[in-house]
C-alpha cells in the first residue's frame, strides 16, 4: 500500500467516523455543554474539514490501473441507469420526509408511504449508495473503492442508526413509519414515485452527466453516446 493511499483511506475512516460519533454518542453531551446551535457550528467545521482533508487526500492518490474494463458499454449502461434511479429517490426524498430535521416531522411520519417512500424509508441515503455503485462499477481503481465505500458504509449505516435514533426521538410516529416502509430498496415499485420526482430526477440525471463530461472530461450517462 502506498503512503498516498493510506492517507487517503485514514481520511475516509476520519469522515465516516465523525459522522457517526457527532451524529449518536457525542450528539448529546455536545449538544448539553454548547447548546443546539454551537453543536451544530461543531458538527459543520468538522464535516468540512473531514471532508476536506477526503478531497485533497483523494487527489494526492494516482489514477492506477483498474481492477477491470470500466470502460465497458455494458457496464456504463447498468452505471448510468443507476444514477438515473439515484437522481429519482434523491429529488422525492425531499419531499415529505420526516427523516429531514423539521418541526412537522412526527405529522409527516404519521402520513401514508408516498412518492419514493414506497420504495424505501431513506431515499436520500439509498441515492448516495447507488452513486457509489454505479462509480465503482465504471471507475474500479483504488482510490475510488476507497472513497465510494465510504460513501456507501456512511449511508447505509448511517440510515440504520438513523432509524434507531428516531425510534427514541419520535416514538409511536417513527415506529408506525418503519411498519409501513422498507429499510431495504424495492426497486419493483419505482413506478410509484410520482411525478415529480421522476421529472426532477430526469432533469438532474441529465443535467449532471452533462457537467460531468465538462468537469472531468469523462462522458457520462446518454451524452457518453449522444456526444
Amino acid at each position: 500500500m502506498t503512503e498516498a493511499l493510506a492517507g487517503l483511506i485514514a481520511a475516509a475512516a476520519a469522515f465516516v467516523g465523525t459522522h457517526f460519533a457527532l451524529s449518536h454518542p457525542l450528539r448529546a453531551p455536545l449538544v448539553k455543554a454548547a447548546g443546539e446551535k454551537g453543536f451544530q457550528a461543531i458538527y459543520s467545521l468538522v464535516a468540512f474539514a473531514t471532508f476536506g482533508w477526503l478531497v485533497v487526500a483523494f487527489r494526492s492518490v494516482p489514477g492506477n490501473a483498474p481492477l477491470w474494463n470500466g470502460f465497458a458499454s455494458a457496464l456504463w449502461i447498468v452505471a448510468s441507469l443507476l444514477m438515473l434511479v439515484a437522481s429519482v429517490l434523491l429529488v422525492g426524498s425531499f419531499l415529505g420526509n420526516p427523516a429531514l430535521p423539521a418541526p412537522s416531522a412526527a405529522a409527516l411520519a404519521e402520513r401514508a408511504p408516498h412518492g419514493v417512500f414506497h420504495v424505501t424509508r431513506h431515499p436520500m441515503m439509498w441515492s448516495f449508495a447507488l452513486w457509489s455503485a454505479a462509480h465503482v462499477l465504471v471507475s474500479p481503481t483504488p482510490r475510488v473503492i476507497v472513497l465510494t465505500l465510504a460513501m456507501a458504509l456512511l449511508a447505509l449505516a448511517g440510515s440504520h442508526l438513523q432509524d434507531r435514533k428516531k425510534e427514541h426521538l419520535m416514538g409511536p410516529a417513527w415506529n408506525g413509519w418503519e411498519a409501513q416502509t422498507s429499510y431495504w430498496p424495492r426497486f419493483t415499485v419505482l413506478g410509484k414515485a410520482g411525478l415529480v420526482p421522476w421529472l426532477g430526477g430526469l432533469i438532474l440525471w441529465l443535467g449532471a452527466s452533462w457537467a460531468h463530461g465538462w468537469l472531468i472530461a469523462i462522458p457520462a450517462g446518454v451524452w457518453r453516446w449522444l456526444g
